[in-house]
């Protein structure tokens, strides 16, 4: 059915569905339009289409004509609030905001998956989720609890998806069993003092002072107090405090975030941090205030679905099955905390040419791996299919 020339015209209409979302990105919390664009090439194609009343994610079904398990696949669909660089005739068309993170590309694989699901007639057991979630990029608290809550897991077997990847050359992929992306949690310290005049400052509690200790305190947390065996970075990302230049700062906000790659050290760290403000703002006279915000869990590959994905994209790109994980997190974590499943790295860099990362002005991909994504994710939906209809 999928002979040379309709992948080739597949290829095509992916670019065309990648640059569509590309033009007209939405925020997290905000992708009324491209849910609405979503949900109109989906049902073009035949396919129910489940809206939800509290966000504008989205979760079509395709069943196949006999009984069997039940497999989901995601993409997110919000864009960044960044000002795009790049001269392209598809650029965003929203001042401001930009498809930075890929999941413009994420969704046009999704449609092209769908698209070879509803062209196979049924002819499979089992049922298909495909998953378009809102407010990825809304860390610490995203899109995937909304849906998770709203029971979009409850009958699902495993769940895969995938992350544009331009530290990979297109047609590689990068996956491991495991942690592959870390938990991402903020946190925000507001130390406490007394504002007196510069030139009496016996009378005020200096909280940039505080400030300063409390930095360098942080700092022997993560050098001194965790197993250096351990994966965890703590970085403060934003300083706030003082009222004016001659007068004892009463009051300093540091705002920042921790990224593990373990649940153990992930708890140990906030309790560490309240001792230190609990010693040094009492040393000083002065008091604090922590908002510790648990945010999205590691992304754990879980061992058989990993299995699967790795068997699904050897016939259609390099596979590396023991990448190096990294510090970003993701939001699909939290499907992987419920339900097995797997993720993958799907490379997007242009050979020969200057790769920028992720969340830049300037990033682009190499659109010829929207058609390599589409044919893994179709292979591993199939291959899961039977192999969870082997356990059932």
């Amino acid at each position: 059915m999928w002979d040379k020339e309709k992948m080739l015209e597949l290829a095509h209409q992916l670019v065309l569905w990648r640059r569509m979302f590309h033009s007209n990105p939405e925020l997290s919390y905000e992708e009324k339009e491209t849910s609405a664009a979503a949900f109109n090439v989906l049902t073009s194609m035949g396919i129910e289409v489940h809206k939800f009343h509290d966000h504008f994610g989205l979760c079509a079904t395709i069943r196949g004509k006999y009984p069997g398990p039940v497999i989901a696949l995601r993409t997110d669909m919000d864009a960044l609030p960044i000002t795009e660089a790049n001269d392209v005739p598809y650029r965003s068309k929203r001042a401001g905001v930009m498809h930075a993170c890929g999941h413009d590309g994420h969704m046009a694989i999704m449609l092209g998956v769908a698209k070879m699901l509803a062209l196979s007639g049924g002819e499979f057991s089992g049922t298909i989720k495909l998953i378009f979630q809102p407010a990825e990029e809304a860390a610490p608290v995203g899109g995937a609890g909304l849906l998770i809550k709203g029971g979009i897991l409850d009958d699902v077997d495993a769940i895969f998806g995938l992350h544009l990847w331009p530290d990979l050359p297109c047609g590689h992929i990068g996956i491991r069993q495991g942690a592959l992306m870390a938990a991402s949690d903020r946190l925000t310290i507001k130390i406490l003092g007394q504002a007196a005049h510069a030139g009496q400052p016996q009378y005020g509690i200096d909280a940039i002072t505080i400030a300063a200790d409390v930095m360098q305190g942080l700092g022997h947390i993560m050098n001194r107090q965790l197993d250096p065996l351990e994966t965890a970075t703590l970085s403060i990302g934003k300083i706030q405090g003082g009222e004016r230049y001659n007068v004892i700062a009463q009051e300093v906000v540091l705002d920042g975030t921790v990224r593990t790659l373990g649940e153990t050290v992930r708890k140990e760290i906030p309790v560490k941090i309240k001792r230190l403000l609990e010693g040094i703002t009492a040393a000083h006279g002065g008091t604090y205030i922590l908002d510790y915000q648990y945010g999205y869990p590691v992304l754990y590959n879980w061992a058989e679905p990993t299995q699967l994905v790795i068997n699904a994209a050897k016939e259609i790109a390099a596979v590396n099955d023991d990448v190096k994980p990294v510090l970003a997190a993701e939001d699909f974590g939290n499907y992987l905390s419920k339900t097995p499943g797997a993720f993958f790295w799907l490379g997007c860099a242009k050979d020969g040419q200057k790769n920028d990362h992720l969340h830049s002005s300037n990033f682009e991909i190499d659109e010829n791996a929207l058609i390599v994504g589409t044919k893994i994710m179709y292979k591993t939906v199939l291959m899961a299919l039977a192999h969870y209809g082997k356990k059932s």
